[in-house]
Formats: C-alpha cells, sequence, structure tokens
C-alpha cells in the first residue's frame, strides 16, 4: 500500500511539473503573439496618422476647410454654395467657341472647356482645362451674388505642350 501511494505521488508531482511546463510555455507564446499584434496596431496607427495628416494637408486650400471662407459666406450652405459654382463654371462649356473663362482660341476644331474644378477660398477657383489633346490650367477669380449668377474673371492661364498619343 506504501509503494502504491509512494507511485501516485510521484506520478501527481511528474504530472504537476508537466502541466507546469506546458502552461508557461503556452503563456510565453500568448504573450508574444500579444506583443506581435501591438506592434502591428501600432504601426496601422502610425501610417494612418500621416495617411489623415496628408489629406489634410492635401485640403488645405478648399473651400470647406478654410474657416476664414466659411465665415465669409455665412449666410449659405457651403455644400450648396460649391456646387452652384461648379454648374455655374460647367455650364459655360457649352458655348460654341468654348468656355469664355479660357483665353485661347479652338486648337483642331477642339474648343477648350473646363474639365475639373477645386474652389480654394471665398475668391478663388483653380480649374483644369483641355481641348482634344491639348491642356492646363486657370485660375478664377469669383464674386457671388446674391440671387444672381456667379461673377467669374480669369486671373492667370497657364497651357501645357501636347500630349503624345501613342497608337
Amino acid at each position: 500500500m506504501k509503494k502504491a501511494i509512494l507511485y501516485l505521488f510521484i506520478l501527481s508531482l511528474l504530472l504537476n511539473v508537466f502541466q507546469y511546463m506546458n502552461s508557461t510555455k503556452i503563456l510565453k507564446t500568448q504573450i508574444k503573439e500579444i506583443e506581435n499584434a501591438k506592434a502591428k496596431i501600432q504601426t496601422v496607427r502610425d501610417s494612418s496618422n500621416i495617411y489623415y495628416n496628408n489629406m489634410l494637408d492635401a485640403n488645405y486650400f478648399a473651400l470647406e476647410t478654410n474657416d476664414e471662407s466659411i465665415n465669409y459666406f455665412s449666410n449659405y450652405d457651403i455644400n450648396q454654395l460649391s456646387e452652384k459654382i461648379k454648374s455655374e463654371l460647367m455650364a459655360m462649356n457649352d458655348a460654341k467657341e468654348g468656355n469664355r473663362l479660357v483665353p485661347y482660341d479652338p486648337v483642331d476644331g477642339n474648343k477648350f472647356i473646363i474639365n475639373k474644378i477645386k474652389i480654394l477660398n471665398h475668391r478663388w477657383i483653380i480649374a483644369d482645362v483641355y481641348s482634344g489633346n491639348l491642356r492646363g490650367e486657370i485660375l478664377i477669380k469669383y464674386f457671388v451674388n446674391e440671387n444672381k449668377p456667379t461673377d467669374f474673371e480669369t486671373i492667370e492661364t497657364i497651357l501645357h505642350s501636347k500630349i503624345k498619343i501613342e497608337q
């Protein structure tokens, strides 16, 4: 009987040592996995902060993020005003000779029209223009009139060399 108790004692001691070693190994593995996950999370947070800062920089010159311009247009809804200005500019593209704000004559039968618009603040707009294989940018000064069309004036233009089309 004493031998049986001694064997059971030794067996339970071995089982406890085995469980302790196994649990320690599992715990170390889990701690390492948690540290790796924390490192990955930190990397993602850092990259998202960089992305967010880049987006803020990219939209620094925008009507929607310019506090002074928003205060200037306090009587207007900024989104509706932006859409109104953009639609008025795009409507000028329908003219026979092209958009009147672009001071260039049609080239090869293609009139110059405004392609893209970015409203910078409460006074200036930058726009991309093109005519077939020529493109450029124009800087436009504008003034919003209540219950009237917006007044536009071209400040400066730049025309790029011809785009090479490969066939």
